[in-house]
């Protein structure tokens, strides 16, 4: 495969939840590879002075309407999490952690779903246990390698080159060394697999 299309993502992102229901079968049609970028939201908010659009309560309010009609048009669950904003740093540390491994494509999926399809509280070690355990991870497996000083380097790292690429908020894509922010902008992305 030739064609690439680079996702940056937070899982606390509800947009990027939504764009990761659609990417894959984006790639499929386009014989592209995925290229998972992980990072973390809130340091690039803090690196590049941008700010949830929840923070602007009617920009909010806007935008979970717009996640929802977008929900339904994609045809997926999305409800959204009472626990927002999550403080998602372990659960990134996770996708770092398990990227190029069997279990990574569960890891995702069970964390994306309990986060905007079950809408439970990832923060809680219980929670994130029994959700894990459910895609045969252990939490002991999680815990050991979210502790791991080159898993904490590599988010850090993911997440500098992002602000370094002009990365301002999740979800964000790079196809042919363009950049294109948002799940709403993902015509544009398979706009640009297709030239």
């Amino acid at each position: 495969m030739s064609k690439q299309v680079e996702f940056f993502f937070d899982v606390g992102s509800p947009a990027s939840y939504l764009a990761w229901t659609q990417l894959a079968s984006i790639a499929q049609r386009h014989n592209a590879e995925i290229v998972w970028r992980p990072m973390l939201l809130g340091a690039v908010f803090q690196a590049v002075g941008n700010t949830s659009p929840a923070a602007v309560p009617a920009k909010g309010a806007y935008m979970l309407k717009d996640l929802k009609r977008f929900s339904a048009i994609y045809d997926v669950p999305f409800r959204f999490n009472p626990f927002f904003p999550v403080n998602t740093m372990q659960l990134m540390r996770g996708v770092i952690a398990y990227l190029g491994t069997p279990k990574f494509e569960s890891y995702l999926s069970a964390v994306f779903n309990g986060l905007w399809a079950e809408k439970l509280n990832m923060e809680s070690p219980e929670v994130v246990a029994e959700v894990l355990s459910k895609v045969g991870i252990e939490a002991t497996d999680f815990m050991a390698r979210i502790s791991e000083p080159e898993v904490k380097a590599r988010l850090k790292s993911s997440t500098e080159e992002a602000v370094a690429r002009g990365v301002f908020g999740a979800p964000s894509f790079f196809v042919n060394g363009e950049m294109f922010f948002g799940q709403d902008r993902l015509s544009f992305v398979e706009d640009a697999l297709r030239d």
